[in-house]
């Protein structure tokens, strides 16, 4: 059972004050999160209610690990805690965008980068060219 009220119509979705998060067929909604000071893109994840409401209640990014089936404290084992400066939520309530300070060395993806997105995709004419390391 979430926490969070259903909206009663496409209106207060759309333009009301109160949360309503629009969790997917599997309970999740898709979270952005960018760093606060740069802007920079660090990663994509997703968030069942649980993850929403702790990572309200506490102000750290909680996220569901679909990959692993449970709930995720970012930077719990690594060190890397995002703090978050703020949250948004897009005009239909299914998606949130996480404003984060990350602690420790600043990284945040399991392969020890700063960001999830360290490779580039060519395009047009060089679109058959492999991956580029950014």
């Amino acid at each position: 059972m979430s926490p969070f009220p259903t909206a009663p119509d496409k209106r207060a979705l759309e333009e009301g004050a109160t949360l309503s998060p629009r969790f997917d067929a599997n309970g999740l909604v898709t979270c952005v999160t960018t760093d606060a000071a740069t802007g920079e893109l660090l990663m994509v994840a997703h968030m069942n209610a649980e993850a929403l409401a702790r990572s309200i209640e506490t102000g750290e990014a909680w996220y569901w690990s679909r990959s692993r089936g449970e709930l995720w404290h970012k930077g719990a084992t690594s060190g890397q805690i995002q703090t978050i400066l703020e949250m948004r939520v897009d005009c239909d309530q299914d998606a949130l965008w996480l404003k984060v300070n990350v602690a420790g060395d600043g990284g945040c993806c399991h392969t020890g980068r700063r960001s999830c997105f360290y490779r580039v995709k060519p395009l047009r004419e060089d679109a058959a060219r492999p991956l580029a390391f950014a």
